[in-house]
């Protein structure tokens, strides 16, 4: 009788055994898929802070070039105006050397 018990004792075991390695490979699984569906969750969450950031890099970028534009805009108006102003004076110069070139012609 004692090999029997024996026996059904080593049987046990061998029965706890094999539980034990199926519960470890089944929790292994569970940690492997929940680590998976951690990482797509981290990669999801990285994806849309790096689409974040462009944009906001973007309208930083659109901002500075608006800025740009409208100091460009502003001084070549002002450019404009000098130009302008200084060709008025050269008008009134040129007409004044016609009128002078012209009466000497006729008086010539």
């Amino acid at each position: 009788m004692a090999k029997d018990k024996i026996l059904s004792e080593i049987k046990k075991a061998e029965q706890s055994a094999a539980k034990m390695v199926e519960e470890g490979l089944k929790n292994k699984s569970e940690h492997i898929m929940n680590a998976r569906a951690e990482a797509r969750e981290i990669i999801k969450e990285a994806e849309t802070d790096a689409t974040k950031s462009a944009q906001s890099a973007l309208r930083s970028a659109e901002e500075t070039i608006k800025q740009e534009t409208e100091e460009i805009i502003t001084n070549g108006n002002a450019a404009a105006g000098d130009i302008s102003q200084k060709a008025e004076a050269n008008v009134q110069k040129a007409v004044e050397n016609l009128t002078t070139e012209f009466e000497r012609a006729i008086h010539a």
